[in-house]
């Protein structure tokens, strides 16, 4: 195997939930000779500068990586703009990049699944990045696969990859409109991609994910998935900036390898017909918009 890919985690103000993602990750055989960069995003306000020092005092207590690299933030920049400038800070020194949140738990296996595959698929233009993590379906996927939706949950790509990146969400809706893509873009019509496209424009939220998955999209690269999931979302819990509590993608942590081999570069249309009826099964009602809705602007108003 060649050099391994950096690990870059991006934090704010949950101790508990870094502890566990960190823990998780020193349990990785590979951790040891992985170089790991940490990127703290400051305070935002006077409630959250205990909690920021708090998770700050950890870092400095981590071990069990070749080095740990850590960048704080005296400013809170948000966390879209902290991964974007963090990722194309670290990828293109090194080339290739494998991403966490402070609320992925991952598999002991991770590791090893993400160097493997970003090492295979390294000179393949189709394949955009690596992810860790598979919804929750009831029905058995194969081991590994390709689909056109690269995603958030522990994640890995390539300077190649990321440098195709579109920063700007008017753009992608435009092109996206244009070519009537909207309802493939959406697993035709099961998830609200697009509409978290049209948010995250009209300044109602900040995603960034929303809109490297429409910048691949459109492209018409590829992600590899597993077929179990290496990573778990401990996140969904209300404590995140932009997540609500909901179980609706919990998943198994695989105790197994993940077998990395080569595929055609093409999508796997039989697990994409399999997700879509995922998210068909997990829309939610309008009474269940509606008290999320609610209990969103519960949340806002105590922190404005």
């Amino acid at each position: 195997m060649n050099k391994l890919s950096p690990i870059v985690l991006f934090v704010y103000n949950r101790p508990w939930h870094t502890r566990q993602t960190v823990e998780a990750l020193q349990k990785n055989p590979l951790a040891k000779e992985s170089e790991l960069f940490i990127f703290s995003d400051g305070p935002k306000d006077e409630i959250s500068i205990n909690k920021v020092l708090e998770v700050r005092q950890y870092l400095k207590t981590i071990s069990g990586f070749m080095t740990v690299t850590i960048m704080e933030r005296k400013e809170n920049i948000g966390l879209a703009r902290s991964i974007t400038e963090g990722v194309t800070e670290i990828v293109n020194r090194f080339g290739k990049i494998i991403v966490l949140e402070d609320d992925i738990v991952t598999s002991p296996f991770f590791l090893e699944y993400m160097n493997e595959a970003l090492e295979m698929y390294q000179n393949d233009e189709k394949v955009i990045s690596i992810h860790g993590y598979i919804f929750p379906v009831k029905k058995l996927l194969p081991e590994i696969f390709m689909l056109k939706n690269p995603s958030c949950w522990g994640w890995a790509t390539w300077k190649r990859g990321w440098k195709l990146f579109e920063s700007d969400g008017k753009k992608l809706i435009t092109e996206l409109e244009q070519r009537k893509l909207t309802k493939k873009f959406d697993f035709d019509g099961s998830f609200p991609y697009t509409n978290m496209l049209r948010r995250q424009i009209a300044g109602i939220s900040n995603s960034w994910a929303v809109r490297w998955y429409a910048s691949a999209f459109l492209k018409d690269k590829l992600t590899l998935y597993p077929g179990k999931s290496l990573v778990i979302n401990i996140g969904q819990d209300g404590s995140g900036t932009h997540c609500g509590s909901q179980n609706l993608y919990k998943t198994q942590l695989t105790t197994e390898k993940i077998n990395v081999k080569r595929l055609s570069l093409e999508e796997n249309l039989e697990v994409r017909k399999i997700i879509t009826q995922y998210f068909k099964s997990i829309k939610p009602s309008i009474f269940d918009r509606i008290m999320m809705k609610l209990k969103s602007y519960i949340r806002n108003a105590k922190y404005n």
